[in-house]
């Protein structure tokens, strides 16, 4: 059997760093590990070729190559999935569609010959061997959570390493907590499933051999779901470092309960990790209340998030408006809150009500729902009718975007967070080379870019000074930041002048 596995392109939004990545000359962010997943539980004498549309082209040559193609992808790339399937349809070729779209799609939507719901790791060898058999079902869904122990290594020989600006580990499945809107618990459950050290290691000295020097993105979607788990690790990463003098740094999603450890704060600093993303979604405590994100409550926000940075680890922030307790104020309340919290990278989008999660069937009940979404929270469409007028909170969030991401605003950020994790005179910042060849590259092109040809060239200028001057310490991690700036307010820009263009026909028209 040829199996060619096919990831979707994703569309351009902040979460795509499209502008950031090009000053590094890489394509994409991630490599799809799902699918590397896949291709490894696929039998050994199958052949596997992989197409990630997001660095390459999917060709007519790799279509005709192949028996089957199985497709995985994320709500948010739908559109790209669809087109994928009906290509694949049209030269006759069968399509295995899966991923998390199973899970909130129905079959029919997908359109494709055999859908697979749930994780593959328990249901991969009936599916092959009814693909070589000719007999495959037209759903397979997964009877059970299977164990993480059960998962391999993925299988790096299928992708281009260095289109990728970070690799990728999976580390663990489920969280503990009930947001309301998340759709993470509702696909891999409340409780939190590892891996072994001993795997995890495994994969790290896979990448290691293979000549992979940059960061490592752990994937999960709570790195903290069991803490003690996670400590140990931790602890076994920071020897794998030692022992090996490597490179690597790590990135990772978590709760904002870390803030209360200080002992798992000590032992990621100490492993290695430099960024963590929180869902932190709302300075309103009653928005917090009324999507059950407890674990954000009873607490003051900004000291937690200041306290994980005094571990040296960057905050990247997940903030949410168009909660039902969402008021009038609530838009000057989010830019107060993201400033004084030292967040450079903010993600503020708007509320979606996910298919299969406890808010889209509680909207359903209440005749609120308009359509199942598109996936991506930073574009300024919603899917369900909110309790504040829908103009009113979609013009609130585009004033919130331009607020936060000015020039000004945001180096402002960038500035405090360096205050609060330049490490000290002795310290090690690092043991990651800042001065590499693609960091380089990207500081000459930042210099054009953003100091010669950029809109705020004196706002950058001044940032750059301030950066070689009061935080040298710091200064690569400065110049990344920069760079992300960037992606960030050309975004900000195409999104307010796509709002802004038939606004500024119709008024030519009357002239």
């Amino acid at each position: 059997m040829n199996a060619l596995l096919i990831y979707p392109k994703f569309p351009e939004t902040y979460w795509s760093f499209k502008y950031a990545l090009s000053f590094v000359g890489k394509c994409a962010a991630q490599p799809p590990l799902g699918l590397m997943t896949v291709a490894a539980l696929l039998p050994d004498y199958w052949h596997k070729r992989l197409v990630d549309t997001n660095v390459e082209r999917l060709e007519d040559s790799d279509l005709a190559w192949a028996d089957v193609a199985l497709v995985s992808a994320m709500h948010i790339q739908r559109e790209s999935l669809a087109a994928i399937v009906e290509r694949c349809r049209a030269r006759g070729l069968r399509t295995v569609v899966g991923g998390p779209i199973a899970s909130s799609l129905s079959a029919a939507e997908l359109n494709a010959d055999h859908v697979v719901i749930g994780e593959a790791e328990s249901l991969i060898a009936s599916l092959a061997r009814d693909l070589e058999q000719g007999r495959a079902e037209p759903v397979y869904r997964a009877a059970e959570r299977p164990e993480m122990e059960t998962s391999p290594l993925p299988d790096l020989s299928l992708i281009k390493m260095k289109r990728y600006s970070t690799m990728t580990v999976q580390y663990s499945r489920g969280c503990p907590f009930n947001c309301e809107f998340c759709d993470i618990i509702e696909i891999y459950g409340r409780r939190p499933r590892t891996k072994t050290v001993a795997q995890v290691l495994a994969e790290l000295e896979q990448l290691r051999k293979a000549g992979w020097r940059e960061s490592v993105f752990i994937v999960d979607d709570n790195f903290i779901g069991n803490k003690a788990r996670a400590k140990e690790l931790c602890a076994a990463l920071a020897e794998w470092r030692r022992q090996y003098k490597t490179s690597f740094d790590f990135i990772t999603e978590a709760s904002l309960n870390l803030a209360d450890d200080p002992e798992l704060m000590r032992l990621m600093r100490d492993a290695g990790f430099k960024s963590v993303f929180l869902g932190i979604e709302t300075p309103d405590e009653s928005g917090l209340i009324a999507s059950n994100k407890l674990q954000n409550t009873h607490r003051s926000l900004l000291q937690s998030v200041a306290t994980i940075q005094s571990y040296g680890m960057q905050v990247m922030g997940g903030f949410i408006l168009g909660f039902d307790t969402d008021r009038g104020d609530i838009f000057d309340r989010m830019v107060e809150f993201i400033q004084k919290s030292g967040i450079p990278i903010a993600m503020v989008g708007l509320l979606q009500a996910m298919p299969g999660t406890q808010l889209f069937r509680r909207l359903w009940k209440e005749g609120r729902i308009l359509d199942v979404g598109h996936g991506d929270n930073t574009g300024d469409k919603l899917n369900f009718l909110p309790h504040m007028d829908a103009t009113c909170l979609v013009d609130g969030y585009r004033s919130v975007l331009k607020r936060i991401y000015n020039c000004e605003a945001y180096y402002e950020r960038v500035k405090l967070y360096l205050s609060r994790t330049q490490p000290k005179p002795g310290e090690t910042s690092s043991k990651q080379k800042w001065l590499t060849r693609g960091n380089a590259r990207a500081f000459v092109t930042s210099i054009l870019r953003q100091g010669v040809f950029g809109r705020q060239r004196w706002s950058y200028w001044k940032f750059l000074l301030i950066a070689t001057t009061r935080y040298r310490r710091s200064f690569g991690a400065a110049m990344t930041l920069a760079v992300m700036g960037y992606h960030f307010q050309v975004m900000t820009r195409q999104l307010l002048k796509a709002v802004e263009e038939p606004v500024l026909q119709d008024d030519s028209a009357g002239s």
